[in-house]
C-alpha cells in the first residue's frame, strides 16, 4: 500500500522559509507559492500559519534545534526543523504526525531524512528564550513604557488584514461573505471570504490595504485638498494614493524606478492620479517646493514586526544605525523642499529612538527655521515620544514614529 503524500501545505511552507532564511522576504515568496500551488482555501491557511508562525518563534525554535546539530546545516534542513518543532511544540499537533510528515518531506528533497527524524524525537521543550534580542526589548521598554510586555506579546499573534474601504467597499466584501469589523476611522479589520484580488470591492478601486499605523503618517499632513504634497521616499505609492483620495496634487518620489510602476498601476486601478518620479532623496530633488511634504524614511522596520518578522532574522543594532545615518542626510534634503509657513512630516515604522526622536532633536538643531507642532488627531493610540509621538503597537496596529515639523515664514 503506497503511503500517502505529505500535506501539500507543509511542502509549500517549507519553500518559502527555505527563501527566507536565505534572506528573501516571506509575503511575496509566499504569495508566489500560493498562487502556483493553488492551494485549497484551508491548506492556503495552514501553509501561512506554518510560515509565519515559524517565523514569528524563530528565536526559541532555532534555541532548541541548534545544539541537536553539528557543523553546518543548509537553509531547506533548518526550514523542515524549524516547522517541525513549531507545529510541535505552538500547535501541538501529535508527535508522530509531525514527524512522519517532515520526514517524508525531507526524503523529498528538504534534507536529510535521518537527521530530521532523530532531532525532532530527541526536542522535549522550548527553551525560556526571549522571541526578541535584548537590545530590541529595550528599545520597546523606552518607547512604550508599562505597554511594552503587551506590545512585545502582540509579536507573536498572526496580523490581521487591514484595509482602507469606501462605503461600497464595505458593502461589496459584506455582500461576498467577508467579515468586516470597525478599526481605525475608514480603515477596516478584514476577514476575507475568498482572495482579495479577485473580490469586487478590490477590482473596483474601493480597497487599498493599508495598516491604520501607515495611514496615520498621511493624517499627520492634516488636511490636503487641493494642496500640492511632496511624498518622498514614497515606495510602491501607497501614500501617494491615500493623498490623493484626500483631494492632494501628489508628486511621489523614489529611488528605485522599478517601484514606479506598479505603483501607477495601483493609482489606476484607485481611479487617482499622481506623479511618479526617480530621485536619490540624500539629495534635495530638482522641484518646486510645496506647503506639504511627506518623508516616510526608509528604516530598520521594527514596528511592523508582526507582520514581517523575517526582519528580525537580520535586524542588528548596527544596521540601526546605518538607516539613522541615511535618515539624516534624507531630512536634510527635504528641508528646502518646504515652503516658509509649510509642513514636514517624518515618520518611519521604527520603534528606535535613533531612527526617531533622536533623529528629529538633531535636525531642530541644525534647522532652527523648523519648530515641532502637535499632530491632529491620527485615529490610532499613540504615546508621547518628544518632539513626537509613537503609535502604539498592539492589536496589529504597527510601531510609527511621526513628528510634525513647520518652516518659520
Amino acid at each position: 500500500m503506497t503511503a500517502p503524500s505529505p500535506n501539500p501545505a507543509r511542502e509549500v511552507a517549507l519553500r518559502v522559509l527555505t527563501r527566507v532564511l536565505g534572506g528573501a522576504f516571506a509575503s511575496s515568496e509566499l504569495d508566489r507559492e500560493l498562487k502556483r500551488a493553488h492551494l485549497a482555501g484551508r491548506d492556503a491557511g495552514l501553509a501561512t500559519q506554518l510560515v509565519y508562525g515559524t517565523l514569528r518563534h524563530h528565536r526559541r525554535l532555532s534555541a532548541a534545534v541548534k545544539p541537536l546539530l553539528k557543523g553546518t546545516t543548509r537553509d531547506s534542513t533548518m526550514a523542515v526543523l524549524l516547522a517541525g518543532a513549531y507545529e510541535k511544540f505552538v500547535l501541538e499537533t501529535p508527535v508522530h504526525a509531525v514527524v512522519n510528515e517532515y520526514v517524508d518531506l525531507a526524503r523529498g528533497g528538504f534534507g536529510p531524512p535521518g537527521l530530521v527524524n532523530a532531532v525532532l524525537r530527541r526536542l522535549e521543550s522550548l527553551p525560556e528564550v526571549s522571541n526578541l534580542p535584548a537590545w530590541l526589548s529595550r528599545n520597546l521598554q523606552e518607547a512604550y513604557g508599562a505597554q511594552a510586555p503587551a506590545a512585545e506579546a502582540s509579536l507573536l499573534e498572526p496580523q490581521p488584514l487591514w484595509l482602507r474601504l469606501t462605503e461600497n467597499g464595505v458593502s461589496a466584501l459584506r455582500g461576498e461573505g467577508s467579515e468586516v469589523e470597525a478599526g481605525y476611522g475608514d480603515v477596516y479589520r478584514v476577514s476575507l471570504s475568498r482572495p482579495l484580488g479577485v473580490t469586487a470591492a478590490f477590482k473596483s478601486g474601493w480597497a487599498q490595504p493599508i495598516n491604520p499605523a501607515s495611514y496615520a503618517c498621511v493624517l499627520a499632513l492634516g488636511n490636503v485638498e487641493g494642496e500640492r504634497v511632496l511624498d518622498l521616499a514614497g515606495g510602491s505609492g501607497v501614500k501617494a494614493a491615500m493623498l490623493a483620495s484626500n483631494g492632494a496634487q501628489v508628486t511621489s518620489f523614489d529611488i528605485n524606478e522599478k517601484k514606479a510602476r506598479p505603483a501607477r498601476q495601483n493609482m489606476g486601478r484607485l481611479h487617482l492620479k499622481a506623479e511618479f518620479l526617480t530621485a536619490d532623496l540624500t539629495r534635495t530633488p530638482d522641484t518646486e517646493p510645496a506647503s506639504k511634504v511627506l518623508l516616510d524614511a526608509p528604516c530598520s522596520g521594527s514596528g511592523t514586526l508582526r507582520a514581517h518578522p523575517e526582519i528580525l532574522l537580520r535586524l542588528s543594532e548596527k544596521a540601526v544605525d546605518e538607516m539613522a545615518e541615511l535618515q539624516g542626510r534624507m531630512l536634510d534634503a527635504a528641508a528646502p523642499l518646504v515652503v516658509p509657513g509649510g509642513l514636514l512630516v517624518y515618520s518611519v515604522c521604527s520603534v528606535s529612538a535613533a531612527e526617531g526622536p533622536q533623529q528629529v532633536e538633531r535636525f531642530l538643531k541644525t534647522h532652527p527655521d523648523f519648530s515641532p507642532e502637535a499632530l491632529p488627531d491620527l485615529r490610532v493610540p499613540v504615546a508621547q515620544r518628544s518632539p513626537g509621538v509613537v503609535t502604539v503597537m498592539d492589536e496589529g496596529v504597527d510601531g510609527f514614529f511621526i513628528a510634525r515639523l513647520r518652516r518659520r515664514e
